[in-house]
């Protein structure tokens, strides 16, 4: 028995590796869930009464029925293979030619620790830290499928999975869904045009910043000569200190990591100061919560003052301006690309509209130094 249903690129690739682990990339509408789906429901086909555990996963709950589980019932359906004796629709399990297919997800975490399964589909999977992937993939023995749209330009997929051996990985957008409708082939191309990160990723299914990243207007630039210079400054100890110089000229800000370095006690922070040759008058805005540090450094000689932390009126006020980070600023670069809003439990931007509070620290002290100069009505960036 065959599925009645045509398909698209997705589902070959996934019907013919032999590979443990699958990792599916692409596009939207490029077919790869709905194609894993039909790959799955031929797996309980084609090994009936197995007593096999198929499980499907994804961030949450409500994503997950609006997607992958939507999807596996309608194939059921058009297959002619549905029956409401076998759908445990509390559960949200179905038994399917004697093996048993779930949908979970990571907020169910009595699950996901739970018993071991033969084959788990992990639905947008960069959803997923790595802790969810590692604990779903040790209770696995077969198979581990992924897919989802690479909106990130870091994540533990690349940097742990497409390198190992028992990988495959396979990309594909919305060409290789030759049963997309022309509509909806002509509103994806005309992201070409409305937004490059977008069709970066949604139309071509490449690497691209998520959707979720705070700063994506940046880009790579030397400071000019002429600018006013102020610093920002986030205490640490533990954490990295952070200094960071930043120029203002003719509406853009430059920025510059000058200093990002852990263990540091005041006596050591005043020493780094005086090296990096920070001239004495420059206005040096830094974390207000620890006045007693600030206070050491205006007597060691420099012009140090507390910063305003608004966090997110700072956070509009760097997005306000062209912003240009020089090359050898690894670490404010590192943060710039990872630097993301808090995401609710449905994976959409909390409604408080903060920030992830971890490796922040270049962030701070870049927001201080920028939102405490250009929040002064006095201030004009120098045009000459």
């Amino acid at each position: 028995m065959e599925l009645k249903l045509k398909q698209p690129k997705s589902y070959y690739d996934n019907r013919s590796s032999k590979k443990r682990i699958v990792i599916n990339q692409g596009g939207t509408r490029s077919g790869k869930t709905y194609s894993i789906l039909q790959v799955l429901c031929e797996y309980c086909l084609e090994n009936r009464n197995r007593n096999s555990v198929i499980t499907v996963v994804r961030k949450t709950l409500p994503a997950l029925k609006g997607s992958a589980y939507r999807d596996f019932l309608e194939i059921l359906n058009k297959e002619g293979w549905y029956s409401e004796e076998w759908h445990n629709k509390s559960e949200m399990t179905y038994l399917l030619f004697g093996n048993l297919v779930e949908f979970i997800s990571v907020d169910q975490p009595q699950k996901i620790r739970g018993r071991k399964r033969n084959v788990c589909f992990i639905n947008e999977a960069n959803e997923l830290t790595w802790e969810d992937f590692f604990q779903l993939n040790i209770r696995t023995t077969d198979k581990v499928i992924l897919d989802y749209n690479p909106s990130d330009e870091f994540h533990w997929i690349y940097e742990r999975l497409q390198v190992r051996e028992d990988a495959d990985f396979f990309v594909t957008t919305y060409l290789d869904n030759p049963h997309l409708d022309k509509d909806l082939v002509t509103e994806i191309e005309l992201l070409k045009d409305a937004d490059e990160n977008y069709w970066r990723v949604y139309g071509l299914g490449q690497r691209g910043f998520s959707s979720e990243t705070i700063y994506t207007h940046w880009q790579y630039g030397d400071f000019p000569e002429g600018c006013e210079v102020v610093y920002g400054v986030d205490f640490g100890f533990n954490v990295p200190s952070s200094i960071i110089k930043i120029g203002f000229k003719e509406n853009a800000c430059y920025v510059e990591e000058v200093l990002y370095e852990t263990k540091l006690t005041t006596n050591d922070l005043i020493e780094r100061i005086k090296g990096l040759n920070i001239e004495r008058h420059a206005e040096m805005f830094c974390d207000n919560a620890e006045p007693k540090t600030i206070e050491e450094i205006v007597r060691a000689g420099y012009n140090a003052k507390p910063a305003e932390k608004d966090v997110y009126a700072g956070i509009q006020k760097v997005k306000s301006m062209p912003l240009f980070v020089t090359q050898n600023s690894v670490n404010l670069v590192k943060e710039l690309k990872s630097y993301k809003w808090k995401l609710d439990k449905n994976g959409k931007v909390h409604p408080d509209e903060v920030p992830v509070k971890f490796n922040d620290h270049a962030m701070d002290a870049m927001r201080y130094g920028i939102y405490t100069k250009l929040n002064r009505p006095q201030f004009q960036i120098l045009a000459w």
